[in-house]
């Protein structure tokens, strides 16, 4: 294991209002007192090259009340920026908005020219809106301006060299573009794009104009929060404002009753809620729906204002959720036995693996779990149509779309087309070019390593003395959430007496456990682990608050447990 660093400069820069608790945190992630403020005047401004070329479409569109029709993407960001986009649209006056979602069996993925084609045959839209898609659909642009259809990209996926021939594109990744932060979610980019609209109309007298109450684009925070945090990105200080702040709405029910309806079938309190609950909870239901069948289940239970309607998309999520569990846990063992006949040692630069009769909704998932457990970037491929498709999961030392632009690049017709970010892409290759793909990547990955494989330790914020092992400590790092990749929630480690262990759900461990040297016992919950023999043992863990039956108690959440001598 590793610790992190405290930066002493930092440490000693935070006022004395900050617990040493605290400092010792922050300064090992490199965050100014500054940095902390999470109020939503800390919001960065959106500065976002070619933003005035939309807003004076957007104004048009709204002035003539032009057909726009909003083309969103088949996972939870996408869900919830479709319905951020139509929400805000409507509070602006605008009484011809709908949403299409591409069907990935059917339509694939982004602004394709077949859901182009659907657009027109069922909508006829005047202006076209991608959220969290678009930087890549060169023929469905082309085909929609052709057909003069206006289109507006928003999108935060990383662009090629050559870009579709959108009459706008916002996208902080794009080279000329100054907003500072690059990593805002999709719901991220579009959320702005609509506040920047409110206040480019607000600034024209549009609103008093046309008898419209002023727009609270406040209200659609909640839904932010969700889709960033489920589509996990880099958590800096701009997506901590949005994260916090529509933690905020959901913790008093100022939110989509679509999302209390799915807490409530997760069976979490909307007034304890924490960011890893929209990502543990909710996001992988709305996700179970893009996956298996039709994400615009998801995004109707978002819009609704009613709170039955909600729960009866709630009850069908829930259900699409239940089975890719299912499917999941089938193809994750198939996907095992396969890598257990090719005797992968540690050692392993890359994984491919692909079965005709896995779902290609859900190789994602199992490329993610693959990724964890071999610590390599994992390709998992699924038949469609006559090609594969195929999802790529990468670490850190892997940027997976700058790699793919390479093995591109180097064998121009082994990938049909491809797109992502650094560590997860999407692609698709010909089913006779999958042994070459896989030699390829491999290659490719080894190179850009130079034969070394990184090694993987996890990183801690070092031990804890017994009195720190508390309950306020525990409430203090709820308080200075939300936690998420790059501003991970603190593990700590140290050296404990297993005073009893218990298996709970059939695979998860219940132990009751101490500080070696200390008398204090605490609750303790380790998943997805087996008894262990040793009575003394070495603990990676997090502070947690387990609430239950009115009591609030710590427990610590165990991540790693190593048996080790006394």
């Amino acid at each position: 294991m590793l610790t992190r660093k405290i930066d002493n400069t930092l440490f000693a820069s935070y006022s004395d209002d900050i617990p040493s608790f605290l400092k010792k945190i922050y300064s090992a992630r490199g965050v100014s007192e500054a940095q902390l403020s999470l109020n939503l005047t800390g919001l960065l401004k959106p500065n976002f090259a070619q933003l005035n070329t939309a807003l004076t479409l957007l104004e048009h569109a709204l002035v003539e009340q032009k057909r726009i029709l909003i083309i969103g993407d088949f996972d939870c960001d996408g869900a919830t920026a479709s319905v951020v986009a139509v929400k805000s649209l409507r509070l602006m006056g605008a009484k011809f908005v709908d949403f299409l979602v591409p069907n990935r069996f059917e339509h694939g993925y982004g602004l394709s020219p077949e859901i182009v084609k659907l657009a027109i045959k069922e909508k006829q839209p005047d202006l076209i809106i991608t959220v969290d898609n678009g930087i890549s659909s060169f023929d469905g642009v082309q085909l929609a301006k052709k057909s003069n259809i206006q289109v507006i990209i928003t999108d935060h996926h990383l662009p090629s060299k050559n870009l579709p021939e959108a009459n706008a594109i916002i996208n902080p990744n794009l080279k000329n573009c100054e907003f500072l932060s690059k990593n805002l979610a999709g719901v991220g980019v579009c959320f702005y794009l609509m506040s920047a609209l409110k206040t480019h109309l607000s600034a024209n007298n549009y609103f008093p104009k046309h008898n419209i109450p002023l727009p609270d684009l406040r209200t659609v925070l909640d839904l932010v929060a969700l889709g960033t945090v489920a589509d996990v990105v880099k958590l800096d200080q701009n997506n901590r404002i949005l994260i916090d702040q529509g933690l905020q709405r959901i913790r008093l029910k100022q939110c989509s009753p679509g999302i209390l309806a799915l807490l409530e079938i997760a069976n979490r309190p909307a007034q304890s809620l924490q960011a890893s609950d929209l990502g543990f909870a909710i996001g992988p239901r709305l996700n179970a729906a893009g996956r298996l069948s039709d994400i615009s289940r998801g995004i109707k239970c978002l819009l609704t204002d009613d709170i039955n309607d909600a729960r009866r998309y709630a009850a069908e999520l829930e259900q699409f959720n239940q089975t890719r569990k299912e499917e999941q846990a089938r193809m994750q063992a198939e996907a095992q036995a396969v890598i257990d006949t090719q005797s992968v040692a540690t050692g392993k630069f890359a994984l491919s693996l692909f079965d005709p009769s896995w779902h290609e909704g859900i190789v994602g998932i199992v490329a993610g779990k693959l990724k964890e457990d071999y610590h390599c970037p994992v390709a998992v491929f699924a038949q469609s149509g006559a090609d594969l498709k195929g999802s790529i999961r990468s670490i850190p030392s892997v940027h997976i779309k700058d790699l793919l632009d390479l093995i591109d690049r180097q064998t121009p017709d082994l990938i049909l087309k491809f797109g992502g970010h650094a560590m997860a892409a999407g692609l698709s290759i010909k089913k006779d070019n999958f042994p070459q793909f896989e030699i390829a990547f491999s290659n490719a990955i080894q190179a850009h390593l130079n034969n070394q494989i990184p090694k993987v330790e996890l990183l801690t914020d070092g031990t804890l003395e017994a009195p720190d092992i508390s309950l306020s400590n525990a409430q203090l790092l709820v308080k200075a959430g939300p936690w998420g990749q790059g501003f991970e929630e603190p593990i700590f480690y140290g050296k404990f007496e297993l005073i009893e262990q218990r298996v709970v759900g059939e695979k998860h461990l219940k132990c009751r456990l101490k500080l070696v040297n200390s008398p204090t016992i605490h609750d303790g919950i380790a998943f997805f682990q087996a008894p262990v023999k040793n009575t003394t043992v070495q603990l990676a863990y997090k502070l947690s608050i387990n609430e239950w039956r009115g009591n609030t108690n710590l427990q610590l959440m165990v991540e790693q447990i190593y048996e080790c001598d006394v």
